[in-house]
């Protein structure tokens, strides 16, 4: 492993902790999306183009501006005057520890079972981007405008709770 991909781990981890502990939502939202670009920084340098740049597109350029969005326009942003930990905090670390245990096994475990070379399909980020305005075109579309659709009632939504009743 490179001093690169260390550095890129150490970006996604910052971000992921940094959108767990800080206690301003709108700052929470920040971190995650520098957490979604470390996971970007890592397909791409594990040559996976086509899944780092739907990362960079599709949860950086839409779900975590969203997410932004959404936080601004329900007047989320104030910073809690209460401590920002549960009484029960013992407990949700406890389980976390159990779930990261369990899956650590798991894929210590799963080594013996993948096969060794399997036969790695020989496709292009240039392919994928031909089936998508072609034969998926109907597809892509349907979902650009369900999210258009959704934004906007969102917007509306948000409009009328802020501006009360008329």
């Amino acid at each position: 492993m490179t001093v690169v991909f260390y550095l890129i781990a150490a970006i996604t981890v910052a971000g992921g902790l940094a959108a767990v502990l800080l206690k301003n939502l709108v700052h929470c939202a920040l971190a995650v999306t520098i957490a979604f670009g470390g996971i970007a920084l890592l397909f791409l340098s594990l040559d996976a183009q086509f899944a780092g740049f739907v990362q960079i597109l599709v949860y950086i350029g839409a779900v975590a501006i969203l997410i932004v969005f959404a936080i601004l326009l329900t007047r989320g942003s104030d910073v809690p005057k209460d401590g920002v930990f549960s009484p029960t905090w013992l407990t949700g670390v406890a389980i976390a520890s159990a779930v990261f245990a369990v899956m650590g096994w798991a894929v210590i475990n799963s080594v013996n079972a993948i096969p060794q070379l399997a036969a790695v399909p020989h496709v292009t980020v240039h392919d994928i981007g031909v089936a998508l305005v072609g034969s998926y075109v109907l597809p892509l579309e349907i979902v650009a405008l369900l999210l258009t659709a959704a934004t906007v009632g969102a917007v509306i939504v948000a409009m009328h709770e802020k501006g009360g009743a008329e």
